[in-house]
């Protein structure tokens, strides 16, 4: 059944902002980002000459909600590289955020993607089979240390050595490309 319908922006804003609002925010990173967004949707609501001839105005709002966060994604402009590496609290370079980055609009970070990969690729073939499979195992395929200890039929503290003899080593072998981002 159709909800009642609106007669006014006013009454369409006072009953939708603020779970449009909350909608957007648990899709997007910053609060700013997301008042920037509903604004849109106020705007282009705005525009519409007779609000009543909306069958579901808040079918409506969600739809065109849905769709300003979608091209808000997609405007954001080139991202820097420097913003997908990082070190964690323990050191450790993270590099899973570029690898699986989205680079459809930036070339510069295609490439940048490409030759990591071909350099991980070959920092790892450099590893003990062992310890390759766990790096990718718990890095790549997101399986908890502990998963992969009850799978191989070893110790914990095995796999977490074997952990840390890899990422020891792809630090050390992929700091050249931090370096480089970070010039």
């Amino acid at each position: 059944m159709a909800e009642k319908k609106s007669a006014s922006i006013t009454e369409v804003v006072k009953n939708y902002g603020s779970q449009l609002l909350r909608f957007i925010n648990s899709k997007v990173a910053k609060t700013e980002d997301a008042e920037d967004i509903l604004q849109e949707v106020w705007f282009q609501t705005s525009r519409l000459t007779n609000l009543n001839e909306l069958e579901n105005v808040g079918a409506w709002l969600y739809s065109v909600t849905r769709n300003k966060i979608i091209d808000s994604y997609r405007k954001k402009k080139s991202e820097s590289l420097e913003d997908f590496v990082y070190q964690d609290e323990d050191g450790e370079l993270n590099v899973k955020d570029i690898l699986l980055a989205d680079d459809s609009n930036n070339p510069e970070l295609g490439v940048f993607k490409e030759m990591f990969w071909n350099e991980l690729m070959k920092a790892l073939d450099e590893l003990p089979e062992k310890q390759k499979r766990v790096y990718i195992q718990n890095e790549l395929e997101d399986k908890t240390l502990q998963e992969i200890a009850d799978e191989e039929g070893e110790n914990i503290k095995t796999i977490i050595s074997r952990k840390s003899y890899a990422v020891k080593h792809l630090r050390k072998r992929l700091q050249s490309l931090y370096d480089d981002l970070n010039d």
